[in-house]
């Protein structure tokens, strides 16, 4: 599909005049990331991820018919549209519109209903916020697939497929990351020769065949930095241009997405394990050799990686780390570790987190729908 396709032909809004859609979202961790982008938010290379089930954002879009369409058109050109106020666990949060106003903006041409209506917007994590969990990924695809809602409670004929497809689109334009968070377990972002029906405009479910190994894996985050990311996302992805490794970097991440659709047929958890590490190293090593430069592990984050390798040499597991863009650590194994793993994690690894904390997650398969009112 292109981008034309998402724009709709005219709806009428005049039997609508409130509501309310309420949807949970998972998270995601990227195996192969995705680091740089182009406008409007279009991936430098294509990424695959796993869906996550415990991190998660429920977000309640509601919405009722606003109160200025009978205004002078003088009026009504001076406010801006969308009119909507935000509340995140229960506190009104203006410091989160700004990024959802161009949010908005960008998805106007999209969704030109939007206009009719003033929306109050109310969501909670399951996690910390901005501590290198990828939160604007659930929380950016739960406003789409809630915006997907009201599309289809105007446009009843609309498919499923249409519908996950466009919420993923749109999520793709609040935060890159948030389109793997729509529909599927193993979900791919990006143009790829190899992979069926990829990409640049919103994610898609791996098809391919995927070995019994990788089925329900876990997933525990270390929580090494609850706080603030020292480094938005948005400014990180900024630092690609114009830095001496992208091209290479961006030709890697493309090669590595083909080693991995090769890994995931077979099963090879070794083989895994190295491309994962090395994917999340690759990631922070961008970010180090940036202008300018940062370093996101905290001294804990080497602590942990160190553990992990020291374990894995003993014990021959085949458990690995990843990272995001943050100090957090993701701890990956197959379910027959699961028992080993957690008594690692409890005498080994949860000493370096903030306040013991960690959380216990798994693969999950997306989206779900949680209510519908009228």
């Amino acid at each position: 599909m292109i981008e034309q396709d998402f724009i709709p032909r005219s709806i009428d809004t005049s039997k609508l005049t409130k509501g309310s859609f309420t949807w949970k979202t998972p998270s995601n961790i990227a195996l192969v990331k995705y680091w740089g982008k182009r406008e409007p938010q279009i991936p430098e290379n294509t990424s695959i991820s796993f869906t996550l089930d415990a991190c998660h954002t429920i977000t309640t879009l509601s919405f009722s018919k606003n109160v200025i369409l009978s205004a002078p058109d003088s009026y009504r050109d001076e406010k801006s549209h969308p009119v909507f106020d935000i509340y995140f666990e229960g506190k009104k949060k203006d410091d989160f519109k700004p990024k959802i106003a161009t949010f908005f903006k960008r998805i106007e041409k999209y969704c030109p209903y939007l206009k009719d209506f003033d929306f109050k917007i109310e969501s909670e994590n399951s996690f910390p916020h901005s501590s290198g969990i990828a939160s604007s990924a659930s929380g950016m695809s739960a406003l789409a697939l809630c915006v997907m809602s009201l599309e289809k409670e105007l446009n009843s004929e609309i498919s499923d497929e249409y519908f996950y497809k466009k919420a993923s689109f749109l999520a793709r334009l609040g935060s890159g990351s948030a389109c793997r968070s729509v529909k599927g377990e193993v979900v791919v972002w990006g143009e790829h020769q190899e992979i069926k029906d990829s990409s640049n405009l919103y994610g898609v479910e791996f098809t391919d065949e995927v070995h019994s190994n990788f089925k329900n894996y876990q997933d525990t985050i270390l929580l090494v930095d609850k706080g603030e990311k020292q480094v938005s996302s948005t400014l990180g992805h900024d630092l690609m241009i114009g830095h001496p490794f992208a091209e290479n970097r961006f030709q890697q991440a493309e090669e590595n997405i083909s080693k991995m659709k090769s890994i995931l047929k077979s099963g090879d958890l070794k083989a895994f394990v190295n491309l994962v590490e090395s994917e999340a190293l690759t990631l922070h090593a961008m970010m180090m050799t940036s202008n300018p430069y940062f370093i996101l592990m905290k001294p804990n984050t080497l602590k942990i990686i160190h553990k992990i390798w020291e374990y894995r040499e003993i014990i021959n597991s085949n458990v690995c780390f990843t990272l995001d863009a943050g100090a957090n650590v993701h701890l990956l194994f197959p379910t027959s570790e699961k028992e080993t793993i957690a008594k690692f994690v409890d005498i080994e690894l949860k000493q370096f987190c903030q306040n013991n904390q960690y959380i216990e997650d798994g693969v999950g398969r997306g989206a779900v729908l949680m209510k519908n009112e009228k």
